[in-house]
């Protein structure tokens, strides 16, 4: 009779015999077959090095017997690296060709030129320098090679190792040799900034905040349904204006126009006339809250965004809406206008960025990269460069493709808001209180500030709902939660010694997250 055994026990016995009968092999390498290896050789040498194999072929110290096929036994040429000298190269002539149609190519027959004495000199002065020099001279790379290489889709390629590329000139172990990784650049110091004046007024959150052209005052826009006026120099208020009747979540002061402009969550958009401190447009079409607007530097025309998922286009003076920009799928949370193309550009909750044509009212570029949502976008005010917030990442990209630069990594927050100036400074302010500063070059966090609340203010009332820079550029406006404006300034007595950059040439890091 059989003995039953359970299925576990069957399949052990099985490995057992497989692992007897092959035991005596174990961990042997599989015997090298020259034909297949060959062939193998041949095919890798046509796919990856065909593009070079054409060269010059190379003045070598050969060996002791026989010619350059010596030790090579698949026939091609051998291009061995002389370590500790330079390679010169031998400029040979044409390929042996027959004096004449139908004559056959023979030893005989066949006719070769030779490049004269000065061609041949002009040939090897436009050879580049071998890879023993190519490699003495490679440093890092610099921030000019992150702007160069903008574009290049965001990576998470192992540091150290570089893609196989050969480069002409270079001996055949130039496609094996790792590069070094990037280092980050050593940042430009700036100065810290520090708190010098708490404004106080609003009786609720103030959500936005806007610079007149002429730097002598500011408006702000607050939850209190009112927008307010403030001297810049005193801080004092000059003059409130009601009519909003629900919070007020964008301002803006026309460069070309004495006029100011204001949406709320009310689904108004409204136009003020500073002469007269009254509303002379409304701007009607929007289906929910308008969460932001922008003014084109240029021509006359408004952009807001709404949490109806659109952004529109208005004509100041005409009141008419001239696109609607849609294909978002959540709300609109920022909208950025510039002279160059892309003229409009957008953030959303629904975690992407588009880049869009303001003639056509149709997307260019939309950007994926984010994981969550966009709610501030800032465009630098001299490079053809921009930024935008997220909680995941800050991340910075170029016009006009929206090819990705950098990102920005340890704000670790709800990102409300970003804001830059001329000498590179970024500030993104979050919704937790906090604020950090970057220099926008390398993307190094220079400084972190958590200002206190007001006092009899709750410590959740912490929060950073805008921030911009003064027309000066030395002064920081904030308005935040706890109902106030605050004002920075950098710090004057501070110095590089007083100060220093703790700053660490770190290996550069490009996440797709």
């Amino acid at each position: 009779e059989v003995q039953k055994h359970s299925v576990h026990t069957l399949v052990f016995r099985s490995l057992k015999r497989t692992h007897d009968m092959f035991v005596a092999d174990n961990a042997k390498p599989i015997p090298l077959d020259e034909e297949s290896h060959k062939v193998k050789m041949a095919v890798k040498l046509r796919t990856e090095y065909g593009s070079v194999l054409h060269m010059p072929t190379l003045k070598e110290n050969l060996r002791e017997k026989g010619g350059p096929n010596t030790g090579d036994p698949y026939g091609h040429k051998q291009y061995s690296g002389n370590q500790g000298q330079e390679l010169e190269y031998l400029i040979t002539g044409t390929h042996p060709y027959p004096p004449g149609p139908g004559v056959a190519l023979t030893a005989d027959t066949k006719v070769q030129r030779m490049p004269s004495e000065s061609a041949a000199q002009s040939l090897a002065v436009a050879l580049p320098a071998s890879q023993s020099r190519l490699d003495a001279n490679r440093t890092a790379a610099g921030v000019g090679d992150i702007y160069r290489h903008a574009g290049i889709a965001e990576r998470s390629q192992p540091t150290g190792m570089s893609m196989p590329m050969v480069e002409a000139g270079g001996n055949k172990n130039s496609a094996l040799m790792a590069k070094k990784a990037p280092t980050m650049p050593k940042p430009q110091w700036h100065p810290p900034w520090k708190l010098y004046r708490v404004i106080s007024g609003h009786l609720g959150w103030v959500r936005c905040i806007a610079v007149e052209p002429g730097n002598q005052w500011f408006v702000t826009g607050s939850a209190d349904r009112t927008i307010k006026i403030w001297d810049l120099a005193s801080g004092k208020l000059k003059l409130s204006l009601t009519g909003h009747i629900s919070t007020v979540r964008g301002v803006i002061v026309s460069a070309r126009s004495p006029y100011l402009f204001s949406c709320g969550e009310d689904k108004q958009v409204k136009c003020w006339d500073l002469e007269y401190n009254k509303v002379i447009r409304h701007y009607h079409g929007h289906l929910s809250a308008v969460y932001g607007l922008d003014l084109h530097p240029t021509i006359d025309v408004l952009v807001t965004c709404s949490r109806d998922s659109t952004a529109r286009i208005w004509d100041i003076r005409t009141k008419a809406s001239v696109h609607t920009l849609s294909g978002h799928t959540n709300a609109v949370a920022t909208v950025k206008c510039q002279a160059a193309e892309p003229q409009i550009i957008t953030g959303s909750h629904d975690t992407t960025i588009r880049l869009w044509d303001l003639v056509a009212g149709k997307t260019r570029v939309t950007l994926t990269n984010h994981k969550k949502s966009v709610r501030a976008v800032v465009l630098h005010p001299r490079h053809y460069t921009f930024a935008s917030g997220s909680p995941d990442n800050i991340k910075q990209w170029k016009f006009p493709d929206g090819n990705f630069i950098q990102n920005l990594s340890g704000h670790n927050a709800i990102i409300n808001t970003l804001a830059v100036n001329s000498d590179g400074v970024l500030v993104s302010g979050a919704d937790n209180g906090t604020m950090h500063l970057w220099d926008w070059r390398t993307g190094y966090n220079f400084q972190r500030v958590h200002a206190a609340v007001q006092p009899g203010s709750l410590d959740s009332e912490s929060g950073i709902f805008a921030c911009v820079f003064d027309q000066s550029e030395s002064r920081l406006l904030t308005a935040e939660a706890d109902k106030t404006i605050k004002v920075y300034k950098e710090d004057d007595t501070a110095t590089e010694e007083t100060h220093p950059v703790s700053w660490k040439p770190e290996i550069i890091k490009r996440k797709r997250f």
